[in-house]
Protein backbone atom coordinates (compact mmCIF):
# COMPACT_ATOMS: atom_id res chain seq x y z
CA UNK A 1 0.00 0.00 0.00
CA UNK A 2 2.99 2.32 0.46
CA UNK A 3 3.27 2.68 -3.34
CA UNK A 4 -0.32 3.90 -3.51
CA UNK A 5 0.31 6.38 -0.72
CA UNK A 6 3.42 7.63 -2.52
CA UNK A 7 1.54 8.13 -5.79
CA UNK A 8 -1.30 9.97 -4.05
CA UNK A 9 1.07 12.15 -2.06
CA UNK A 10 2.91 13.13 -5.23
CA UNK A 11 -0.32 13.87 -7.11
CA UNK A 12 -1.74 15.98 -4.28
CA UNK A 13 1.51 17.96 -3.94
CA UNK A 14 1.64 18.65 -7.66
CA UNK A 15 -2.04 19.38 -8.32
CA UNK A 16 -3.05 23.01 -8.00
CA UNK A 17 -6.34 23.54 -6.20
CA UNK A 18 -9.37 25.56 -7.20
CA UNK A 19 -11.07 26.58 -3.95
CA UNK A 20 -14.65 26.98 -5.10
CA UNK A 21 -16.14 28.77 -2.08
CA UNK A 22 -14.37 31.29 0.12
CA UNK A 23 -15.06 34.65 1.74
CA UNK A 24 -11.70 36.03 0.65
CA UNK A 25 -10.95 39.12 -1.41
CA UNK A 26 -8.07 40.15 -3.64
CA UNK A 27 -5.77 42.96 -2.58
CA UNK A 28 -7.77 45.47 -4.66
CA UNK A 29 -10.60 45.20 -2.12
CA UNK A 30 -8.39 46.78 0.55
CA UNK A 31 -9.58 46.20 4.11
CA UNK A 32 -12.06 43.54 3.05
CA UNK A 33 -9.10 41.18 2.67
CA UNK A 34 -8.51 39.72 6.12
CA UNK A 35 -5.00 38.43 6.77
CA UNK A 36 -2.44 37.95 9.52
CA UNK A 37 -2.43 36.52 13.01
CA UNK A 38 -4.90 38.95 14.60
CA UNK A 39 -7.51 38.15 11.95
CA UNK A 40 -6.81 34.44 12.44
CA UNK A 41 -7.33 34.72 16.19
CA UNK A 42 -10.49 36.84 16.00
CA UNK A 43 -12.14 34.52 13.47
CA UNK A 44 -15.63 33.79 14.76
CA UNK A 45 -14.88 30.13 15.54
CA UNK A 46 -12.16 31.06 18.01
CA UNK A 47 -14.09 34.01 19.40
CA UNK A 48 -17.08 31.78 20.17
CA UNK A 49 -14.81 29.17 21.74
CA UNK A 50 -13.22 31.90 23.87
CA UNK A 51 -16.64 32.93 25.17
CA UNK A 52 -17.05 29.47 26.71
CA UNK A 53 -14.07 30.19 28.99
CA UNK A 54 -13.59 33.93 29.35
CA UNK A 55 -15.46 35.78 32.09
CA UNK A 56 -16.33 38.77 29.94
CA UNK A 57 -19.74 40.11 28.86
CA UNK A 58 -20.36 39.70 25.15
CA UNK A 59 -20.82 43.42 24.61
CA UNK A 60 -17.52 44.17 26.34
CA UNK A 61 -15.68 41.73 24.08
CA UNK A 62 -17.13 43.35 20.95
CA UNK A 63 -16.14 46.79 22.24
CA UNK A 64 -12.47 45.75 22.35
CA UNK A 65 -10.12 46.57 19.49
CA UNK A 66 -9.18 43.72 17.17
CA UNK A 67 -5.74 43.45 18.82
CA UNK A 68 -7.30 43.36 22.29
CA UNK A 69 -9.70 40.65 21.17
CA UNK A 70 -6.79 38.66 19.73
CA UNK A 71 -4.85 39.03 22.99
CA UNK A 72 -7.82 37.64 24.92
CA UNK A 73 -8.27 34.71 22.52
CA UNK A 74 -4.55 33.88 22.67
CA UNK A 75 -4.46 34.05 26.45
CA UNK A 76 -7.66 32.03 26.87
CA UNK A 77 -7.31 29.30 24.26
CA UNK A 78 -3.54 28.99 23.79
CA UNK A 79 -1.99 29.88 27.14
CA UNK A 80 -4.62 29.06 29.76
CA UNK A 81 -5.73 25.89 27.93
CA UNK A 82 -4.27 23.53 25.34
CA UNK A 83 -5.16 24.59 21.76
CA UNK A 84 -6.59 21.25 20.63
CA UNK A 85 -9.78 22.35 18.86
CA UNK A 86 -9.58 22.29 15.06
CA UNK A 87 -9.68 26.08 14.89
CA UNK A 88 -6.82 26.43 17.37
CA UNK A 89 -4.81 23.69 15.67
CA UNK A 90 -5.36 25.54 12.41
CA UNK A 91 -3.62 28.62 13.78
CA UNK A 92 -0.64 26.51 14.86
CA UNK A 93 -0.45 24.75 11.48
CA UNK A 94 -0.49 28.09 9.70
CA UNK A 95 2.23 29.63 11.86
CA UNK A 96 4.40 26.55 11.48
CA UNK A 97 4.00 26.48 7.68
CA UNK A 98 5.30 30.04 7.59
CA UNK A 99 8.37 28.82 9.49
CA UNK A 100 7.47 30.51 12.77
CA UNK A 101 8.34 28.85 16.07
CA UNK A 102 5.05 27.89 17.71
CA UNK A 103 6.89 26.65 20.79
CA UNK A 104 7.88 30.23 21.62
CA UNK A 105 4.20 31.14 22.14
CA UNK A 106 5.28 34.70 21.31
CA UNK A 107 2.26 36.45 19.81
CA UNK A 108 4.13 39.71 19.29
CA UNK A 109 6.77 37.88 17.25
CA UNK A 110 4.04 36.47 15.01
CA UNK A 111 2.45 39.90 14.65
CA UNK A 112 5.72 41.47 13.62
CA UNK A 113 6.17 38.80 10.95
CA UNK A 114 2.79 39.41 9.34
CA UNK A 115 2.84 43.20 9.79
CA UNK A 116 6.04 43.35 7.72
CA UNK A 117 4.48 41.49 4.77
CA UNK A 118 2.76 43.50 1.97
CA UNK A 119 -0.60 42.16 0.83
CA UNK A 120 0.59 41.00 -2.61
CA UNK A 121 3.53 39.10 -1.14
CA UNK A 122 1.25 37.63 1.51
CA UNK A 123 -1.16 36.32 -1.13
CA UNK A 124 1.70 34.79 -3.14
CA UNK A 125 3.11 32.99 -0.11
CA UNK A 126 -0.26 31.67 1.04
CA UNK A 127 -1.12 30.35 -2.41
CA UNK A 128 2.27 28.66 -2.61
CA UNK A 129 2.08 27.11 0.86
CA UNK A 130 -1.52 25.93 0.45
CA UNK A 131 -1.21 24.59 -3.09
CA UNK A 132 -4.11 26.80 -4.18
CA UNK A 133 -4.09 28.13 -7.74
CA UNK A 134 -7.29 30.18 -7.56
CA UNK A 135 -10.22 30.88 -5.27
CA UNK A 136 -13.84 31.87 -5.73
CA UNK A 137 -14.96 34.82 -3.64
CA UNK A 138 -18.42 35.50 -2.21
CA UNK A 139 -19.62 38.77 -3.77
CA UNK A 140 -22.73 40.61 -2.67
CA UNK A 141 -23.86 43.55 -4.85
CA UNK A 142 -25.57 45.03 -1.79
CA UNK A 143 -22.25 45.32 0.05
CA UNK A 144 -21.23 48.96 -0.34
CA UNK A 145 -17.62 48.08 0.44
CA UNK A 146 -17.32 46.12 -2.80
CA UNK A 147 -19.03 48.63 -5.07
CA UNK A 148 -16.09 50.87 -5.97
CA UNK A 149 -13.89 47.89 -6.86
CA UNK A 150 -16.45 46.47 -9.28
CA UNK A 151 -16.89 49.89 -10.86
CA UNK A 152 -13.15 49.93 -11.50
CA UNK A 153 -13.44 46.48 -12.99
CA UNK A 154 -9.98 44.94 -12.66
CA UNK A 155 -8.85 42.63 -9.88
CA UNK A 156 -6.44 39.73 -9.41
CA UNK A 157 -7.46 37.05 -11.92
CA UNK A 158 -6.80 34.32 -9.33
CA UNK A 159 -9.82 35.58 -7.40
CA UNK A 160 -12.96 34.57 -9.28
CA UNK A 161 -16.40 35.98 -8.48
CA UNK A 162 -19.56 34.27 -7.30
CA UNK A 163 -22.78 36.29 -7.18
CA UNK A 164 -24.23 35.98 -3.68
CA UNK A 165 -28.03 36.29 -3.56
CA UNK A 166 -28.87 36.28 0.15
CA UNK A 167 -29.49 40.03 0.31
CA UNK A 168 -31.59 39.98 -2.87
CA UNK A 169 -33.81 37.23 -1.47
CA UNK A 170 -34.66 39.44 1.51
CA UNK A 171 -37.11 41.43 -0.61
CA UNK A 172 -38.30 43.84 2.07
CA UNK A 173 -34.85 45.41 2.28
CA UNK A 174 -33.71 44.61 -1.27
CA UNK A 175 -36.37 46.30 -3.36
CA UNK A 176 -35.73 49.89 -2.11
CA UNK A 177 -32.05 49.52 -3.06
CA UNK A 178 -32.96 48.13 -6.47
CA UNK A 179 -35.27 51.08 -7.04
CA UNK A 180 -32.53 53.46 -5.94
CA UNK A 181 -30.19 51.87 -8.51
CA UNK A 182 -32.68 52.45 -11.32
CA UNK A 183 -34.52 49.14 -11.49
CA UNK A 184 -38.28 49.55 -11.90
CA UNK A 185 -39.42 47.30 -9.07
CA UNK A 186 -42.39 47.37 -6.69
CA UNK A 187 -42.60 46.50 -3.02
CA UNK A 188 -44.13 43.19 -4.08
CA UNK A 189 -42.92 40.63 -6.60
CA UNK A 190 -45.04 41.72 -9.57
CA UNK A 191 -44.48 40.63 -13.15
CA UNK A 192 -42.63 43.90 -13.74
CA UNK A 193 -40.44 43.31 -10.67
CA UNK A 194 -39.59 39.81 -11.84
CA UNK A 195 -38.27 41.09 -15.17
CA UNK A 196 -36.27 43.81 -13.43
CA UNK A 197 -34.77 41.37 -10.93
CA UNK A 198 -33.70 39.14 -13.80
CA UNK A 199 -32.08 42.16 -15.43
CA UNK A 200 -30.32 43.04 -12.17
CA UNK A 201 -28.95 39.51 -11.80
CA UNK A 202 -27.75 39.41 -15.40
CA UNK A 203 -26.12 42.83 -15.04
CA UNK A 204 -24.10 41.66 -12.02
CA UNK A 205 -23.14 38.35 -13.59
CA UNK A 206 -21.63 40.37 -16.43
CA UNK A 207 -20.04 42.99 -14.18
CA UNK A 208 -18.37 40.41 -11.94
CA UNK A 209 -17.80 37.69 -14.48
CA UNK A 210 -19.48 35.45 -11.91
CA UNK A 211 -18.81 31.73 -12.27
CA UNK A 212 -21.98 30.82 -10.40
CA UNK A 213 -24.72 32.23 -8.19
CA UNK A 214 -25.07 31.22 -4.55
CA UNK A 215 -27.46 31.46 -1.64
CA UNK A 216 -27.33 30.15 1.91
CA UNK A 217 -30.75 29.14 3.17
CA UNK A 218 -32.32 28.04 6.48
CA UNK A 219 -33.31 24.49 7.42
CA UNK A 220 -37.01 25.25 6.88
CA UNK A 221 -36.50 26.41 3.29
CA UNK A 222 -38.56 24.38 0.85
CA UNK A 223 -39.46 24.46 -2.82
CA UNK A 224 -42.09 24.82 -4.07
CA UNK A 225 -42.67 27.56 -1.51
CA UNK A 226 -45.53 30.08 -1.51
CA UNK A 227 -43.36 33.01 -0.55
CA UNK A 228 -41.55 35.97 -2.04
CA UNK A 229 -38.27 34.11 -1.61
CA UNK A 230 -39.61 31.05 -3.41
CA UNK A 231 -40.90 33.14 -6.31
CA UNK A 232 -37.62 35.00 -6.66
CA UNK A 233 -35.70 31.74 -6.86
CA UNK A 234 -38.04 29.95 -9.25
CA UNK A 235 -39.07 32.89 -11.44
CA UNK A 236 -35.85 34.93 -11.46
CA UNK A 237 -32.75 33.11 -10.26
CA UNK A 238 -33.16 29.70 -11.90
CA UNK A 239 -34.30 31.12 -15.26
CA UNK A 240 -31.25 33.41 -15.41
CA UNK A 241 -28.99 30.51 -14.38
CA UNK A 242 -30.35 28.52 -17.33
CA UNK A 243 -30.14 31.44 -19.76
CA UNK A 244 -26.55 32.26 -18.78
CA UNK A 245 -25.48 28.64 -18.43
CA UNK A 246 -24.05 28.98 -14.93
CA UNK A 247 -24.81 26.88 -11.83
CA UNK A 248 -26.73 27.89 -8.74
CA UNK A 249 -24.98 26.91 -5.52
CA UNK A 250 -27.47 26.16 -2.76
CA UNK A 251 -26.11 25.96 0.78
CA UNK A 252 -28.75 24.57 3.09
CA UNK A 253 -29.07 24.45 6.85
CA UNK A 254 -28.11 27.83 8.35
CA UNK A 255 -29.91 28.95 11.50
CA UNK A 256 -29.11 32.62 11.96
CA UNK A 257 -28.58 34.26 15.34
CA UNK A 258 -29.50 31.37 17.62
CA UNK A 259 -27.78 33.51 20.24
CA UNK A 260 -28.43 37.11 19.09
CA UNK A 261 -26.05 38.53 21.70
CA UNK A 262 -23.16 36.88 19.86
CA UNK A 263 -23.95 38.50 16.52
CA UNK A 264 -22.20 36.64 13.69
CA UNK A 265 -20.80 34.22 16.29
CA UNK A 266 -24.35 33.15 17.17
CA UNK A 267 -25.30 31.26 13.99
CA UNK A 268 -26.03 27.53 14.15
CA UNK A 269 -27.40 24.72 11.97
CA UNK A 270 -30.36 22.44 11.43
CA UNK A 271 -31.41 19.54 9.23
CA UNK A 272 -32.84 20.57 5.87
CA UNK A 273 -35.30 19.00 3.44
CA UNK A 274 -33.70 16.74 0.85
CA UNK A 275 -37.06 16.87 -0.96
CA UNK A 276 -36.22 20.46 -1.86
CA UNK A 277 -33.03 19.35 -3.61
CA UNK A 278 -34.92 16.56 -5.40
CA UNK A 279 -37.59 19.02 -6.52
CA UNK A 280 -35.11 21.52 -7.96
CA UNK A 281 -33.13 18.89 -9.85
CA UNK A 282 -36.22 17.18 -11.27
CA UNK A 283 -38.23 20.33 -12.06
CA UNK A 284 -35.31 22.11 -13.72
CA UNK A 285 -33.24 19.49 -15.57
CA UNK A 286 -31.57 22.17 -17.69
CA UNK A 287 -30.26 23.95 -14.59
CA UNK A 288 -27.12 22.89 -12.75
CA UNK A 289 -27.10 22.88 -8.96
CA UNK A 290 -24.09 22.77 -6.66
CA UNK A 291 -25.32 21.73 -3.23
CA UNK A 292 -23.78 21.48 0.20
CA UNK A 293 -25.70 20.89 3.42
CA UNK A 294 -24.67 21.96 6.89
CA UNK A 295 -26.14 19.17 8.97
CA UNK A 296 -24.29 15.87 9.28
CA UNK A 297 -27.66 14.12 9.24
CA UNK A 298 -28.27 15.30 5.65
CA UNK A 299 -25.09 13.86 4.16
CA UNK A 300 -26.20 10.33 3.31
CA UNK A 301 -29.45 11.36 1.63
CA UNK A 302 -27.61 14.10 -0.29
CA UNK A 303 -25.21 11.47 -1.66
CA UNK A 304 -28.08 9.20 -2.68
CA UNK A 305 -29.86 12.11 -4.36
CA UNK A 306 -26.71 12.95 -6.32
CA UNK A 307 -26.76 9.41 -7.71
CA UNK A 308 -30.14 10.19 -9.27
CA UNK A 309 -29.45 13.59 -10.83
CA UNK A 310 -26.46 14.43 -13.01
CA UNK A 311 -27.34 18.14 -12.77
CA UNK A 312 -26.44 17.98 -9.06
CA UNK A 313 -22.85 18.44 -7.86
CA UNK A 314 -22.21 17.75 -4.19
CA UNK A 315 -19.41 19.89 -2.78
CA UNK A 316 -17.40 20.41 0.35
CA UNK A 317 -17.70 19.87 4.07
CA UNK A 318 -19.19 23.19 4.93
CA UNK A 319 -18.73 25.33 8.03
CA UNK A 320 -19.41 23.19 11.14
CA UNK A 321 -18.61 20.04 9.14
CA UNK A 322 -15.07 21.25 8.44
CA UNK A 323 -13.58 19.10 11.19
CA UNK A 324 -11.26 16.12 10.57
CA UNK A 325 -13.48 13.36 11.97
CA UNK A 326 -16.48 14.53 9.93
CA UNK A 327 -14.48 15.25 6.77
CA UNK A 328 -13.14 11.70 6.86
CA UNK A 329 -16.54 10.11 7.43
CA UNK A 330 -18.26 12.19 4.74
CA UNK A 331 -15.46 11.81 2.18
CA UNK A 332 -15.37 8.05 2.62
CA UNK A 333 -19.15 7.84 2.16
CA UNK A 334 -19.03 9.98 -0.96
CA UNK A 335 -16.32 7.85 -2.55
CA UNK A 336 -18.35 4.74 -1.79
CA UNK A 337 -21.57 6.16 -3.28
CA UNK A 338 -20.38 8.55 -5.97
CA UNK A 339 -16.92 7.38 -7.01
CA UNK A 340 -14.95 10.51 -7.89
CA UNK A 341 -17.97 12.48 -9.21
CA UNK A 342 -18.07 15.08 -6.44
CA UNK A 343 -15.99 17.94 -5.08
CA UNK A 344 -14.61 16.85 -1.71
CA UNK A 345 -13.73 20.18 -0.18
CA UNK A 346 -13.69 23.94 -0.22
CA UNK A 347 -12.11 26.07 2.49
CA UNK A 348 -14.90 28.57 3.29
CA UNK A 349 -11.94 30.70 4.41
CA UNK A 350 -12.60 34.21 5.70
CA UNK A 351 -8.96 34.91 6.47
CA UNK A 352 -6.34 34.52 3.74
CA UNK A 353 -4.04 32.44 5.95
CA UNK A 354 -6.79 29.89 6.62
CA UNK A 355 -6.19 28.51 3.13
CA UNK A 356 -2.98 26.99 4.49
CA UNK A 357 -4.38 24.94 7.33
CA UNK A 358 -7.76 24.11 5.86
CA UNK A 359 -6.18 22.63 2.76
CA UNK A 360 -3.28 21.04 4.60
CA UNK A 361 -5.62 19.21 6.96
CA UNK A 362 -8.18 18.31 4.29
CA UNK A 363 -5.66 17.04 1.73
CA UNK A 364 -4.20 14.68 4.31
CA UNK A 365 -7.65 13.20 4.96
CA UNK A 366 -8.68 13.05 1.30
CA UNK A 367 -5.40 11.32 0.44
CA UNK A 368 -5.76 8.80 3.25
CA UNK A 369 -9.33 7.85 2.29
CA UNK A 370 -8.48 7.71 -1.41
CA UNK A 371 -5.54 5.40 -0.67
CA UNK A 372 -7.86 3.09 1.22
CA UNK A 373 -10.23 2.94 -1.75
CA UNK A 374 -7.42 2.30 -4.23
CA UNK A 375 -6.13 -0.48 -2.00
CA UNK A 376 -9.59 -2.09 -1.99
CA UNK A 377 -9.65 -2.34 -5.79
CA UNK A 378 -5.96 -3.29 -6.00
CA UNK A 379 -6.63 -6.28 -3.79
CA UNK A 380 -9.30 -7.33 -6.29
CA UNK A 381 -6.65 -7.40 -9.00
CA UNK A 382 -7.33 -3.98 -10.56
CA UNK A 383 -4.07 -2.17 -11.36
CA UNK A 384 -3.57 1.27 -9.81
CA UNK A 385 -1.05 3.36 -11.74
CA UNK A 386 0.36 6.86 -11.41
CA UNK A 387 -1.49 8.27 -14.43
CA UNK A 388 -4.87 7.18 -13.04
CA UNK A 389 -4.09 8.61 -9.61
CA UNK A 390 -2.99 11.92 -11.12
CA UNK A 391 -6.17 12.09 -13.21
CA UNK A 392 -8.43 11.37 -10.24
CA UNK A 393 -6.72 13.82 -7.89
CA UNK A 394 -6.87 16.58 -10.50
CA UNK A 395 -10.59 15.95 -10.92
CA UNK A 396 -11.25 16.06 -7.19
CA UNK A 397 -9.21 19.19 -6.44
CA UNK A 398 -10.01 21.24 -9.53
CA UNK A 399 -11.31 19.56 -12.66
CA UNK A 400 -14.75 18.49 -11.46
CA UNK A 401 -15.55 22.07 -10.49
CA UNK A 402 -14.46 23.59 -13.78
CA UNK A 403 -16.22 20.98 -15.89
CA UNK A 404 -19.45 21.41 -13.95
CA UNK A 405 -19.30 25.22 -14.08
CA UNK A 406 -18.79 25.08 -17.83
CA UNK A 407 -21.42 22.41 -18.37
CA UNK A 408 -18.90 20.02 -19.88
CA UNK A 409 -19.21 16.26 -19.99
CA UNK A 410 -17.76 14.83 -16.77
CA UNK A 411 -15.61 12.49 -18.86
CA UNK A 412 -13.61 15.45 -20.18
CA UNK A 413 -10.03 15.11 -19.04
CA UNK A 414 -9.00 18.75 -18.80
CA UNK A 415 -10.44 22.22 -18.52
Amino acid sequence: MWRVFAMIDKAIRETRITDLHTHLYSAEFGGLLLRGVDDLLTYHYLAAETMRWADIPYEKYFALTKREQADLVWKTLFLSHSPISESCRGVLTTLAKFGLDVSSKDLNEYRAFFDAMPAEEHIERVFELSGVESVVMTNDPFDAGEGAVWEHGAHDARFHAALRLDSLLSWETAWPKLAEWGYDVDDSVTAKSIEEVKRFIADWIDRMGALYMAASLPPDFTLPEDSTRGRLIEECVIPVACERGIPLAVMLGVKRLVNPALGMLGDSLGRSSIETVEYMCAKYPDARFMVTMLSRENQHELCVTARKFRNLMVFGCWWFLNNPSLIEEITRMRFELLGESFIPQHSDARVLDQLIYKWSHSKEIIGRVLAEKYEDIRLSGWPVNEADVKRDVESLLSGNFWRFVKGEDVSAVSR
